[in-house]
């Protein structure tokens, strides 16, 4: 029988090692990384799955998604360049924690999610965190936030065949989308797209591998 003090002990070292697993991956950034030690992911893992929150792997949440890979989330996290008065946009809430983590970087969060479930869900833990920055919104994320736009920063969790346009659209100039393309889900990149005063520059990061970013709201309740 595992004693309260030895729980305790082995979740410590569970979360030690978490995060020498991101350094170890190639996240550096000292903000991301605190971030990222201050917004526990065991929150936003529920279920049969929640011992495994401190895994480097991506895990099944409700409405047939996923949270992503914890040094994925790092990594796309620190392309992204997030500033202390930046406004950023989220495509793709699912768990909550990727918007959880942009919230302890930015001024101002709008993640938008398909599913009103999960918006449901994360909702009522953003207000648990205390995460006022953090606004949350069921909408097709395809076509972004025109109401809210430009964004310094906006970060998709779906893959799309290209970075969408309307996407595109809504980004300041100088701003910065991380966004994983590809026309499967097997042959995905990673892509940091930087707007300038006269069009896009392109660079690919790494292979992902991500649900695609579908059109229009998720049949659930």
């Amino acid at each position: 029988m595992t004693t309260g003090k030895q729980f305790e002990h082995d979740l410590a070292e569970q979360k030690m090692q978490f995060l020498f697993t991101l350094r170890s991956k190639g996240v550096t950034d000292k903000r991301v990384l605190g971030a990222m030690e201050k917004i526990d992911r065991g929150l936003f893992v529920r279920g049969t799955f929640a011992e495994r929150a401190y895994e480097d792997t991506p895990l099944p949440i409700a409405c047939g998604q996923t949270i992503s890979q914890p040094s994925v989330v790092g990594l796309m996290t620190q392309a992204l360049e997030v500033g202390p008065r930046d406004k950023v946009l989220e495509v793709g809430t699912g768990s909550g924690y990727q918007a959880a983590i942009l919230s302890q970087l930015a001024r101002r969060v709008y993640t938008v999610e398909r599913h009103r479930r999960l918006v449901r869900t994360t909702q009522e833990l953003f207000e648990k965190l205390d995460l006022t920055n953090v606004i949350g919104m069921a909408s097709d994320g395809s076509y972004g936030l025109p109401e809210q736009a430009p964004f310094d920063r906006i970060i998709v969790t779906a893959a799309a065949e290209d970075p969408p346009g309307p996407l595109l659209a809504q980004l300041k100039v100088g701003g910065i989308m991380v966004v994983p393309v590809g026309q499967s889900d097997a042959v995905q990149s990673l892509i940091k797209v930087t707007r300038h005063e006269h069009g896009f520059d392109y660079n690919e990061l790494r292979p992902v591998r991500f649900v695609p970013l579908l059109e229009g709201l998720g049949k659930d309740a």
